[in-house]
């Protein structure tokens, strides 16, 4: 593991205390409001919890227009969001565009956007409005695109007036600006669309899109989870403007999964195509569309009829190359290549490759030069390199002994900013945000060390100014914007409806584990400890490679533990070896047999509730949800006793039901290790059983499908063991406000029963 060089250290120390970190830190207490009262006697209750605007609020979806003097953001307002903009000059912000406005003007009458003003609730007619889904600044900053309600509308700053640009039958999503601005690309249906804005002419760029078949300029179900994180990336418009790089899925191999809604006579059935793991995953190819003439080249990047996954798409700055990284299928091998748009040779550029899987970074970053930034983990834990025009490793540029999270922006004058955290003991619980310069040896800018959970939102290249977000497990998230000289305007923010600073406060810490490795956790105590007195304890987790639930950050799931610590419970959180506190080799333990490293964790947990003394460990209970609903499982089922009650919330029971990108990345494909999938799989151990469980999952989840939780019971019902279930109908992977209310209410009386409180 490496170490931080003692001078890096010092340098960073240092830092912390220069004006910068001071500057931040006057930003964000100028941006905290005074504490609101704690509702009644001050106790959290899950009503309390799930009420709107219980967390507080502050703005969302951030962007800077094109020459960074303003910020505009999303504003939740009763039932919807309206569009703002901040000008940090001045510290205002005022309202660009409120959903009445869309309703004016899809009536024909575009108008003024609304009355200027302070962050005060829209009347209440404004909470029918369509939600403001998502916007985008044109290049020239004149003008946004606003979609709402599956139309598309354009919004004029010079006119402060809107105009509708849809109204087809059908969703309009994805909207982007050529970079000239006189044009729009848009995705409507499996198709990709060009709307000149002069003339309002459409044209499609794509025919034969059909939806379960053929997906052009969007993702299909697998590649928008595991590869995009569900943000929409289908198509990308060349620097010039001629040309158009776009995904095409052919989903005709992928076998469907039905997610069924209940709530008719006759029940609807939806069938999504799922790729699950070791079967046909959707044949994808990129091609690049000219414009003027509608004519596709598709790029050579992996060979016809492969598995190989095209992962990344980026235009080289002179809009001569289009960068592809192509991850092979067993994702050991990830191939950056440069592809010519005009003919589709493609020519390797750089690689990476592991004896276990490549983890798929989002930090490459093309240079005006042509050189360019691009993460990798050859070292154990992730750094960014600098790169020639040619691909050959020129250095890294983030420090040694600091991993980077993320890649945030550039800076004038030859810097980036970079997200991430020191590797040495609990270094990972905090994130820092640091700019790093690309052309000297200078040593790295802390612009935000705070402990606890810095992260820079949106970074402005054209100005140098950036937002700087930060929470700790006991403060919910503040905003500030940072100017390139260190000024600081705080950004709108509303308080949560309780005081944090009356509830119990987490403890970040470091236990025992196996083999003499100190462990990662966080504890939160009971309220009111009393000496003598034994007190029931809970468990949260995750696990996984690269997982992490201790962090010194803010969560909702976190206030809820705060909630079960007023009730009278200990509430311990344990992170395992092959968490992000051990880097990618941590990671490399769960290859081909996941779960080990989990119960240990969780194991080593118990140990330390142990030794406080004044936790019952005959009265533990634990829970996850996800990842962490199958920990949970693992955790009952092969140490029964040792934990008198679980609660598993949509869990892989059985990793051949789980997608194919995720599972084979640390599984491989079933038919090479049919024991590794076997021995990683709850379902194997479903006998042993012998304590409280709850199961829970919802009926619409599209990502552990309910199958899991229904195959389980099947096998929990034939051993003739009793458990309990709760079925959410029309819940997601996530669930709705409304559904989490209950969830948590359940989860509440679940624990305070099997579990009891201090005795």
């Amino acid at each position: 593991m490496p170490v931080i060089r003692p001078t890096l250290v010092r340098t960073l120390a240092a830092a912390l205390t220069a004006t910068a970190a001071l500057a931040l830190l006057a930003a964000f207490a100028a941006a905290a409001p005074p504490a609101p009262a704690t509702p009644g006697d001050g106790r959290l209750t899950p009503a309390l919890l799930f009420a709107s605007g219980s967390f507080g609020r502050i703005p969302t979806q951030l962007a800077w227009s094109p020459d960074g003097k303003r910020l505009s953001y999303l504003w939740k307002e009763g039932a919807g969001t309206s569009l703002f903009s901040f000008d940090p000059a001045t510290g205002k912000s005022e309202p660009l565009v409120r959903l009445a406005d869309l309703s004016r003007a899809g009536a024909g009458t575009a108008g003024a956007a609304g009355n200027a003003g302070s962050h005060g609730e829209a009347p209440a007619a404004e909470a029918k409005e369509p939600a403001l889904d998502e916007y985008r600044w044109s290049p020239r900053g004149d003008a946004l695109v606003l979609a709402s309600g599956g139309d598309l509308w354009l919004y004029s700053l010079a006119e402060h007036g809107l105009r509708r640009l849809t109204a087809a039958a059908g969703t309009e999503e994805d909207a982007r600006f050529s970079p000239d601005g006189s044009r729009l690309a848009f995705v409507r249906g499996a198709d990709l669309y060009l709307l000149d804005l002069a003339s309002g002419r459409e044209t499609a760029l794509t025919t034969g899109g059909k939806e379960e078949v053929t997906l052009n300029g969007r993702t299909d179900w697998v590649y928008g989870e595991e590869i995009w994180n569900r943000e929409p990336n289908g198509y990308w418009w060349s620097p010039d403007g001629s040309r158009i790089a776009y995904y095409q899925f052919d989903e005709t191999p992928v076998a469907g999964y039905p997610i069924v809604d209940y709530s008719p006579k006759y029940p609807k059935v939806r069938w999504q195509k799922y790729p699950k793991a070791g079967e046909p995953n959707p044949r994808v190819r990129v091609g690049v569309v000219e414009v003027a003439s509608g004519r596709t080249t598709w790029m050579a990047a992996a060979p016809e009829g492969g598995d190989d996954y095209l992962a990344r798409v980026d235009w080289t700055p002179d809009g001569r190359g289009l960068a592809i990284q192509r991850l092979n299928r067993a994702q050991n091998r990830l191939d950056l290549l440069r592809c010519d748009p005009r003919d589709g040779r493609c020519l390797p550029l750089a690689d990476e490759t592991s004896s276990t899987w490549v983890n798929l970074g989002r930090d490459l970053q093309f240079l005006p030069d042509g050189r360019f930034l691009w993460g990798g983990e050859t070292s154990g834990w992730r750094r960014l390199y600098l790169h020639a025009a040619d691909g050959r490793e020129i250095r890294p540029v983030t420090p040694e002994g600091w991993a980077e999270a993320s890649l945030d922006g550039l800076l004038p004058g030859g810097r980036a900013v970079v997200t991430g955290y020191a590797t040495a003991g609990m270094g990972a619980a905090d994130r820092q945000v640091l700019a790093v310069s690309l052309d000297s040896d200078a040593p790295p800018q802390v612009l935000a060390g705070k402990p606890g959970w810095n992260e820079a939102k949106a970074v402005a290249p054209a100005t140098g100014a950036w937002v700087a977000s930060w929470s700790d497990a006991d403060h919910p998230p503040r905003l500030a914007v940072m100017g390139p000289d260190g000024a600081e305007a705080a950004l709108p923010s509303a308080p949560p409806v309780y005081d944090p600073a009356l509830l119990p406060r987490w403890e970040m810490l470091m236990i025992d584990g196996p083999d003499g490795v100190k462990l990662p956790a966080r504890l939160v105590r009971p309220a009111g400890l009393q000496a003598g007195r034994r007190y029931p304890g809970i468990l949260f987790h995750y696990g996984g490679p690269a997982s992490q639930e201790v962090r010194n950050a803010w969560t909702p799931r976190g206030a809820w533990h705060k909630l079960m610590a007023q009730r009278g419970f200990a509430v311990l959180t344990v992170d395992n070896r092959s968490s992000v506190f051990f880097g990618k080799r941590g990671e490399d333990r769960d290859y081909h047999r996941m779960g080990e490293g989990d119960l240990a964790a969780q194991l080593a947990g118990v140990d330390y509730l142990k030794s406080l003394g004044w936790v019952d460990t005959a009265r533990l209970g634990l829970w996850g949800w996800s990842g962490g609903g199958t920990t949970t499982l693992l955790c009952l089922f092969q140490r029964p006793g040792v934990f008198r009650a679980g609660v598993a919330g949509a869990p892989v029971t059985d990793w051949t039901l789980y997608d194919s990108i995720y599972t084979e990345r640390y599984l491989g494909l079933p038919k090479d290790d049919l024991e590794g999938y076997r021995a990683s799989s709850p379902a194997t151990y479903a006998a042993g059983l012998r304590d409280r469980l709850l199961l829970v999952h919802g009926t619409a989840d599209d990502n552990v499908h309910p199958q899991n939780t229904i195959v389980l019971t099947a096998k929990l019902v034939d051993a003739q063991l009793p458990f309990e279930e709760a079925i959410y109908p029309a819940q997601k992977h996530g669930f709705r406000p409304d559904a989490s209310r209950h969830l948590y209410e359940r989860l509440t009386e679940f624990f305070e029963r099997a579990l009891g409180g201090p005795s």
